[in-house]
Protein backbone atom coordinates (compact mmCIF):
# COMPACT_ATOMS: atom_id res chain seq x y z
CA UNK A 1 0.00 0.00 0.00
CA UNK A 2 2.77 2.43 0.89
CA UNK A 3 4.56 1.68 -2.37
CA UNK A 4 1.39 2.03 -4.43
CA UNK A 5 0.67 5.37 -2.76
CA UNK A 6 3.94 6.75 -4.16
CA UNK A 7 4.36 4.89 -7.43
CA UNK A 8 1.99 4.26 -10.35
CA UNK A 9 2.07 0.61 -11.45
CA UNK A 10 0.91 -0.72 -14.80
CA UNK A 11 -1.94 -3.23 -14.57
CA UNK A 12 0.17 -5.98 -16.11
CA UNK A 13 2.81 -5.57 -13.38
CA UNK A 14 0.61 -6.10 -10.32
CA UNK A 15 1.39 -9.81 -10.23
CA UNK A 16 5.11 -9.05 -10.30
CA UNK A 17 4.64 -6.46 -7.56
CA UNK A 18 2.75 -8.99 -5.42
CA UNK A 19 5.46 -11.60 -5.78
CA UNK A 20 8.13 -8.97 -5.09
CA UNK A 21 6.32 -7.87 -1.92
CA UNK A 22 6.05 -11.52 -0.88
CA UNK A 23 9.79 -11.98 -1.43
CA UNK A 24 10.63 -8.91 0.65
CA UNK A 25 8.26 -9.99 3.44
CA UNK A 26 9.65 -13.52 3.47
CA UNK A 27 13.19 -12.20 3.74
CA UNK A 28 12.11 -10.24 6.81
CA UNK A 29 10.23 -13.03 8.59
CA UNK A 30 10.98 -16.49 7.27
CA UNK A 31 14.01 -18.54 8.25
CA UNK A 32 13.93 -20.26 4.86
CA UNK A 33 12.32 -17.88 2.36
CA UNK A 34 11.15 -19.30 -0.97
CA UNK A 35 13.61 -19.09 -3.81
CA UNK A 36 13.25 -16.57 -6.60
CA UNK A 37 12.69 -19.51 -8.96
CA UNK A 38 9.75 -20.73 -6.83
CA UNK A 39 8.22 -17.25 -6.74
CA UNK A 40 8.57 -16.79 -10.48
CA UNK A 41 6.89 -20.18 -11.01
CA UNK A 42 3.85 -18.77 -9.15
CA UNK A 43 3.58 -16.28 -12.02
CA UNK A 44 3.83 -19.06 -14.62
CA UNK A 45 7.31 -17.71 -15.42
CA UNK A 46 5.79 -14.58 -16.96
CA UNK A 47 8.62 -12.49 -15.50
CA UNK A 48 12.37 -12.82 -15.38
CA UNK A 49 14.66 -13.07 -12.39
CA UNK A 50 16.12 -9.68 -13.35
CA UNK A 51 12.67 -8.03 -13.43
CA UNK A 52 11.97 -9.33 -9.92
CA UNK A 53 15.31 -8.10 -8.62
CA UNK A 54 14.88 -4.70 -10.25
CA UNK A 55 11.41 -4.22 -8.78
CA UNK A 56 12.67 -5.36 -5.38
CA UNK A 57 15.30 -2.58 -5.49
CA UNK A 58 12.73 -0.01 -6.60
CA UNK A 59 10.31 -0.97 -3.81
CA UNK A 60 13.04 -0.88 -1.15
CA UNK A 61 14.31 2.51 -2.32
CA UNK A 62 10.82 4.05 -2.49
CA UNK A 63 10.13 2.83 1.05
CA UNK A 64 13.55 4.06 2.17
CA UNK A 65 14.18 0.52 3.45
CA UNK A 66 11.63 1.23 6.21
CA UNK A 67 9.77 -2.07 6.01
CA UNK A 68 8.13 -2.65 9.35
CA UNK A 69 6.46 -0.70 12.08
CA UNK A 70 6.01 -2.05 15.58
CA UNK A 71 2.59 -3.59 16.09
CA UNK A 72 0.35 -4.09 19.10
CA UNK A 73 1.70 -7.65 19.34
CA UNK A 74 5.26 -6.36 19.57
CA UNK A 75 4.34 -4.10 22.48
CA UNK A 76 2.26 -6.80 24.19
CA UNK A 77 5.31 -9.05 24.18
CA UNK A 78 7.50 -6.18 25.41
CA UNK A 79 5.20 -5.22 28.29
CA UNK A 80 4.71 -8.90 29.13
CA UNK A 81 8.47 -9.31 29.43
CA UNK A 82 8.74 -6.16 31.55
CA UNK A 83 6.08 -7.58 33.83
CA UNK A 84 7.90 -10.89 34.22
CA UNK A 85 11.11 -9.07 35.16
CA UNK A 86 9.32 -7.26 38.00
CA UNK A 87 10.25 -8.70 41.42
CA UNK A 88 7.46 -10.92 42.74
CA UNK A 89 5.76 -11.26 39.36
CA UNK A 90 3.31 -14.13 39.01
CA UNK A 91 4.08 -15.95 35.75
CA UNK A 92 0.60 -17.50 35.62
CA UNK A 93 -1.13 -14.14 36.00
CA UNK A 94 1.20 -12.64 33.40
CA UNK A 95 0.43 -15.40 30.89
CA UNK A 96 -3.33 -15.13 31.44
CA UNK A 97 -3.25 -11.34 31.14
CA UNK A 98 -1.20 -11.56 27.96
CA UNK A 99 -3.67 -14.03 26.40
CA UNK A 100 -6.70 -11.93 27.30
CA UNK A 101 -4.96 -8.70 26.24
CA UNK A 102 -4.11 -10.27 22.87
CA UNK A 103 -7.77 -11.14 22.36
CA UNK A 104 -8.86 -7.64 23.34
CA UNK A 105 -6.27 -6.09 21.03
CA UNK A 106 -7.41 -8.36 18.21
CA UNK A 107 -10.99 -7.15 18.67
CA UNK A 108 -9.75 -3.57 18.36
CA UNK A 109 -8.32 -4.31 14.91
CA UNK A 110 -11.84 -4.59 13.51
CA UNK A 111 -13.00 -1.27 14.96
CA UNK A 112 -12.01 1.87 13.09
CA UNK A 113 -12.35 3.95 16.27
CA UNK A 114 -9.12 2.44 17.60
CA UNK A 115 -6.92 3.67 14.75
CA UNK A 116 -6.41 6.89 16.72
CA UNK A 117 -4.44 5.01 19.38
CA UNK A 118 -0.75 4.16 19.01
CA UNK A 119 0.05 0.42 19.11
CA UNK A 120 1.99 0.86 22.36
CA UNK A 121 -0.97 2.61 24.01
CA UNK A 122 -3.37 -0.10 22.84
CA UNK A 123 -1.05 -2.80 24.18
CA UNK A 124 -0.63 -1.17 27.59
CA UNK A 125 -4.36 -0.47 27.85
CA UNK A 126 -5.27 -4.00 26.77
CA UNK A 127 -2.99 -5.44 29.45
CA UNK A 128 -4.36 -3.04 32.05
CA UNK A 129 -7.92 -4.00 31.17
CA UNK A 130 -7.04 -7.71 31.16
CA UNK A 131 -5.57 -7.41 34.66
CA UNK A 132 -8.65 -5.55 35.84
CA UNK A 133 -11.09 -8.05 34.31
CA UNK A 134 -9.17 -11.02 35.70
CA UNK A 135 -8.82 -9.40 39.13
CA UNK A 136 -5.08 -9.89 39.32
CA UNK A 137 -3.28 -9.17 42.58
CA UNK A 138 -0.08 -7.92 40.94
CA UNK A 139 -1.05 -6.16 37.69
CA UNK A 140 1.35 -4.53 35.28
CA UNK A 141 2.38 -1.07 36.42
CA UNK A 142 1.10 0.91 33.45
CA UNK A 143 3.51 3.76 34.14
CA UNK A 144 6.13 1.70 32.26
CA UNK A 145 4.27 2.64 29.08
CA UNK A 146 5.12 6.32 29.54
CA UNK A 147 1.54 7.40 28.80
CA UNK A 148 -0.42 9.76 31.06
CA UNK A 149 -2.86 8.00 33.37
CA UNK A 150 -5.87 9.77 31.87
CA UNK A 151 -5.01 8.68 28.33
CA UNK A 152 -4.58 5.09 29.49
CA UNK A 153 -7.88 5.25 31.36
CA UNK A 154 -9.70 6.63 28.30
CA UNK A 155 -8.31 3.91 26.05
CA UNK A 156 -9.13 1.23 28.64
CA UNK A 157 -12.70 2.54 28.88
CA UNK A 158 -13.08 2.31 25.10
CA UNK A 159 -11.66 -1.22 25.15
CA UNK A 160 -14.02 -2.14 28.00
CA UNK A 161 -16.95 -1.01 25.88
CA UNK A 162 -15.61 -3.02 22.94
CA UNK A 163 -15.34 -6.12 25.14
CA UNK A 164 -18.87 -5.68 26.47
CA UNK A 165 -20.22 -5.35 22.92
CA UNK A 166 -18.30 -8.43 21.75
CA UNK A 167 -18.84 -10.75 24.71
CA UNK A 168 -19.73 -13.66 22.43
CA UNK A 169 -16.77 -13.20 20.07
CA UNK A 170 -13.97 -12.70 22.58
CA UNK A 171 -14.00 -16.27 24.01
CA UNK A 172 -13.42 -17.56 20.49
CA UNK A 173 -10.12 -15.64 20.40
CA UNK A 174 -8.88 -16.98 23.74
CA UNK A 175 -7.34 -20.26 24.88
CA UNK A 176 -10.07 -22.26 26.65
CA UNK A 177 -8.28 -22.14 30.03
CA UNK A 178 -8.25 -18.33 29.91
CA UNK A 179 -11.85 -18.09 28.67
CA UNK A 180 -12.91 -20.20 31.67
CA UNK A 181 -11.39 -17.57 33.98
CA UNK A 182 -13.69 -14.95 32.45
CA UNK A 183 -17.14 -15.71 33.89
CA UNK A 184 -18.42 -12.32 32.73
CA UNK A 185 -18.15 -13.44 29.07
Amino acid sequence: DRFLATTPVAADCFQLLGVTALLIACKQVEVHPPSVKELLALCCDAFTRQQLRNLECIVLHRLHFDLAAPTVSFFLEHFGQVRLETPGADAGEAADALSLASGIAELSLADYAFTKYAPSLLAASSLGLADRLLGHRSPLDLRVSGYPEQLLRDCMDQLQLLVSLNGRSLPLLLPSEVAQKCPWL
